[in-house]
């Protein structure tokens, strides 16, 4: 099965990323792609941290969820929407930062609530997103069936969740074949640790890795790193963007190469915590 990581440069305008987000998913399903996995804060990159309150949709309706229903309907794609402000019943200064899966036939397959919220002073740069965001609660996978008939289990998290390999731990409770880590990792960190974690992530859990990816530097004078990238359950990076700005990473989601891995170092059928 192919996939693809689309890299956006987002806005602070919707309907500019919308459309912008429209025509990768396009490219992607152009290329042959299955599943497409857009960034964290594919639709929106604010001047302010409460930008986001303004946009955030019910669940089941809006500009943001119908635009993805649609496209995922029209190119016959499983589509991960990046992540979206979701509101929270009975909050008006907080909402969810929620990452939703959307299957061919345009209806929702998962809901995932990013767990981990990212705070990160250097003495230069600020960020905080538990000004705007409650943290969700519950580890999520689920079941994709591909255009052949084969079902992968598909782990999802979100940009920070990263570092937190416990949250992985949770999700190969049966093994996932794939995880989806859409983000908007600063710079400073990007380069740090970008690529490390996401090979470890895929190392460790014995699977591929699909990281999509806000990269360059944003009207509100964010810089994100970018380096949109699938890794191989060996740890080899299998597809990367180079480039900051806007394009499409594509892979090939190889269930023999998953199989041979697990054979020859059966690790997860070795842990004993």
């Amino acid at each position: 099965m192919k996939i693809a990581a689309v890299q956006m440069l987002s806005t602070p305008r919707v309907e500019d990323n919308l459309a912008k987000a429209r025509a990768l998913i396009g490219q992607a399903a152009a290329a042959g792609a299955e599943l497409v996995a857009l960034p964290e804060y594919f639709c929106l990159m604010g001047r302010r941290e409460t930008d986001k309150l303004d946009i955030a949709e019910q669940p089941g309706d809006g500009p943001i969820q119908r635009m993805l229903a649609d496209t995922a309907r029209e190119y016959g794609v499983w589509l991960a929407g990046g992540t979206l402000p979701m509101r929270i019943e009975g909050r008006s200064d907080r909402v969810n930062n929620t990452q939703l899966v959307f299957a061919p036939d345009g209806n929702v397959a998962a809901r995932y609530d990013k767990i981990h919220l990212f705070r990160f002073n250097d003495g230069e740069r600020r960020h905080d997103e538990t000004a705007t965001l409650v943290a969700g609660s519950e580890p999520v996978a689920f079941k994709l069936t591909d255009r052949s008939g084969q079902d992968w289990r598909v782990g999802l998290s979100i940009c920070y969740d990263l570092r937190f390999p416990e949250l992985y731990r949770a999700l190969t409770q049966p093994p996932c074949d794939l995880l989806l880590v859409p983000a908007a990792f600063t710079y400073p960190t990007g380069e740090a640790h970008w690529e490390l974690l996401l090979r470890a992530r895929a190392v460790e859990n014995q699977c591929m890795v699909l990281a999509p990816a806000q990269g360059g530097a944003h009207e509100n004078g964010r810089r994100t790193w970018g380096h949109a990238m699938a890794v191989g359950p060996w740890g080899e990076v299998i597809a990367v963007r180079e480039e900051e700005g806007a394009g499409v990473v594509l892979a090939e989601f190889d269930a023999q190469r998953l199989a041979e891995v697990r054979t020859a170092l059966p690790a997860l059928e070795h842990r004993v915590l």
